[in-house]
């Protein structure tokens, strides 16, 4: 069988075909009508007032960051199992990350040991749908946010289209940030979008991302921003992707339900608990019961052609933040996490395989 990577980007003939057609008639290349397009049908699929389209995901969360006033010494809760951008886009102002654990779940921001971690230095939480999940006090998080007057950020990186309690993730937060890199449910290569219904901060967001002028057609810099923008490539591109999303959706949640149903009769692995019809999962993740078996199990499967990737290290424990605190949650799932392979062409047929191999590495350990 042909190797079947962890994850690839799926891109079809409507996408090179529009590429073409705008290189054939426009060709300015950098943002304009299309990229407002883009912004629009998006913020018209998640029900919010504004989005802006940048150039990644890390960027996306420092231009919400900067808008809502992050400066030196203010404090931003993140969760320690998460992306690293997460962190990093708070470090960028001189802030400082304060990680929490997570609940076992979810593998989400655990609330109760969240309102512990605040501070009268706490400007924000950014709460992070990973993987597509939430936990069941998203709700809580939200209105413990806006009753204490602390911004709720909410990186959505990896949770487009999924929902909580009939909501879109990415929505719940003051500034909600979404990834459309390589491994993405939809990507443009690389890129990314905040979205708000707030007013004040969406001007903010569009001063800043264009290196805080006031307006596009003249240089009185209200703000200090930075070039942010995007190519008006990258926007047709995502348009194209974008109608591609609901089916997408769709598939996840079908490969999903089969993946689970197959894996959970493997004692050996643990699955974490997900609602498929509200979750589409970004990553097919599993947890090995021992920790011993994570690596093997992946030299196994690399054997068989088959790819796979480790859960994000503990961000606390990285040597660029090398935090003393314990995080047991986070580091009992970042030691025994697995991300099988989740691409969106991945048929049926090759998730009986993957599921098969898995079944038979555990036989020949027993």
């Amino acid at each position: 069988m042909k190797f079947i990577n962890q994850i690839e980007p799926v891109f079809g003939p409507e996408e090179r075909e529009a590429v073409k057609k705008y290189m054939d008639t426009d060709g300015w290349i950098t943002e304009y009508k299309y990229t407002r397009e883009f912004e629009q049908l998006l913020a018209n699929y998640l029900k919010v007032k504004h989005c802006s389209f940048v150039f990644n995901g890390t960027v996306s969360l420092i231009l919400a960051l900067a808008a809502i006033g992050i400066k030196k010494d203010d404090e931003v809760i993140v969760p320690d199992y998460t992306f690293v951008a997460s962190a990093t886009a708070v470090e960028i102002f001189n802030a400082k990350t304060v990680f929490v654990d997570v609940e076992r779940e979810s593998l989400c921001m655990n609330f109760e040991v969240m309102k512990e971690a605040i501070t009268d230095k706490t400007k924000a939480v950014m709460f992070v749908s990973m993987n597509g999940r939430y936990p069941k006090s998203i709700k809580q998080i939200q209105d413990y946010c806006k009753k204490n007057g602390i911004w709720l950020i909410e990186d959505a990186a990896q949770s487009l289209g999924s929902t909580a309690y009939g909501r879109y993730l990415g929505t719940y937060g003051d500034i909600g940030s979404y990834s459309f890199s390589t491994p993405k449910i939809i990507s443009t290569g690389q890129g990314g979008a905040v979205v708000t219904n707030n007013d004040e901060l969406f001007d903010k967001m569009i001063k800043i991302r264009n290196f805080g002028r006031e307006r596009p057609d003249n240089d009185n810099f209200l703000l200090k921003g930075w070039n942010f923008k995007v190519t008006d490539i990258q926007a047709i591109i995502g348009i194209e992707q974008l109608k591609k999303l609901d089916q997408r959706i769709k598939r996840r949640k079908e490969m999903g339900r089969l993946y689970y149903s197959l894996l959970k009769e493997i004692p050996y692995i643990e699955l974490i608990p997900t609602n498929f019809d509200e979750t589409a999962l970004a990553a097919f993740d599993i947890l090995v019961k021992d920790k011993k078996d994570r690596q093997p199990l992946m030299d196994f499967l690399k054997q068989n052609n088959i790819g796979t990737r480790p859960f994000y290290p503990p961000l606390h424990s990285t040597p660029a933040f090398n935090y003393k605190e314990d995080f047991p949650i986070t580091q009992d799932i970042c030691e025994r996490g697995l991300w099988l392979p989740s691409s969106a062409n991945l048929t049926d047929e090759q998730i009986h395989y993957i599921v098969e191999k898995i079944n038979e590495f555990f036989k020949t350990r027993c």
